[in-house]
């Protein structure tokens, strides 16, 4: 064949091979840029979730009494509160193992790389009073199973098995107000709580926890409960919520409020509903001695133990509204609460802002 015709049949065979790629190339582009958009509608779906999730935790309730807000409402609407009973005796909180260090990372003393809880814990201080905390696990990896598991040292009690775990915010126990009525050593602690199957298995509770620490003798107040050693406590109502799995972990969120002379609130968001309890200050009269908050995933009562699978790794993020954007004080050895879990404290950042925070990395 001549390099003329070879040249013709070359050529004509080009014009029908972009012939048929055409329509195809088409097609092609036009589903890349469906899937482009369909992809950025699912991202701009998804941070405007997570924006709403961060709003519901900072929108007090109307008033006192439990409310629940579906997205994208940001109106809270009133549901009926149910009596909080504990299936497990609730455990006083840890004594701090270095209440006056502040540090970005644990103390030789304190065993760096102990595994988190009855006392092993970074706290957020501020300088003044906090009016607000919200707890966030930003980054989680890692993570397939979780177990509640007891712990022989503390009776080996809890709410033990399969995704049996707490979010806790834990104020600090240091203060005294008018609730201790004058008892000598007396001071109050409070927790705000998302508690699966606490009084009812299938059934999370959303709810706060107040205590009388070294209240003394042998009865307590009209309403609260002893918790042995001369403690006393006394829970909130509380708002039903799902028992959610680990896995849903990295978009579970907590907040805590407390306005003096008004009411205290715990919020908990996942996905796209908020559930929130609001009840009265003068319980403890937090606000007025609110300075540190612990924020952590631990066992569910009892001094149990939160068991994640090996390979499990969990940023906790700690903000508070205090007033400031002032940088706040990581304080290493300063956690309060009687439970646990198996992951290890890496560093603590704490950085300043409209909403100070500080930052760590737990795993195992």
């Amino acid at each position: 064949m001549s390099t003329f015709k070879r040249c013709t049949v070359s050529a004509a065979l080009s014009l029908v091979t972009l012939g048929w790629l055409a329509p195809a190339l088409a097609v092609s582009s036009e589903e890349s840029i469906d899937q482009q958009v369909e992809v950025a509608a699912q991202v701009a779906e998804a941070q405007a979730q997570e924006a709403w999730r961060g709003n519901m935790a900072r929108i007090e309730a109307p008033g006192e009494g439990c409310f629940q807000s579906s997205y994208p409402s940001i109106a809270w609407t009133e549901v009926a509160c149910q009596r909080v009973v504990p299936r497990v005796a609730p455990r006083p909180p840890k004594s701090a193992v270095d209440a006056g260090s502040s540090t970005s990372a644990l103390s030789t003393d304190s065993g760096a790389g102990q595994t988190t809880g009855n006392g092993v814990d970074y706290v957020i201080q501020s300088a003044g009073l906090i009016k607000s905390t919200v707890g966030t696990f930003p980054t989680v990896t890692g993570v397939t199973s979780e177990k509640g598991v007891g712990v022989a040292a503390f009776g080996g009690g809890g709410i033990l098995g399969a995704n049996e775990y707490t979010l806790q915010i834990n104020s600090n126990y240091t203060g005294t107000t008018s609730t201790c009525a004058g008892h000598s050593g007396c001071t109050v602690w409070q927790q705000f709580i998302y508690s699966p199957d606490y009084s009812t298995k299938g059934t999370a509770f959303v709810f706060m926890q107040y205590w009388l620490i070294g209240y003394g003798g042998t009865k307590c107040p009209s309403g609260w409960m002893s918790a042995g050693g001369g403690d006393c406590y006394r829970n909130s109502a509380g708002v039903n919520a799902p028992d959610e799995p680990i896995t849903q972990l990295a978009s579970l969120k907590l907040s805590g409020s407390a306005t003096s002379g008004g009411n205290d609130t715990v919020t908990f968001t996942h996905g796209t509903t908020a559930y929130t309890i609001s009840a009265s200050d003068n319980v403890v009269k937090l606000a007025s001695v609110w300075k540190q908050s612990e924020f952590n995933i631990v066992g569910n009562a009892g001094g149990s133990k939160a068991q994640f699978n090996t390979g499990s790794s969990v940023t906790v993020h700690v903000a508070i509204t205090d007033g400031t954007s002032n940088k706040p004080t990581c304080v290493a050895n300063a956690g309060s609460t009687g439970e646990t879990n198996n992951l290890n404290l890496g560093s603590c950042t704490a950085s300043a802002g409209s909403t100070p925070s500080i930052q760590f990395v737990e795993s195992n």
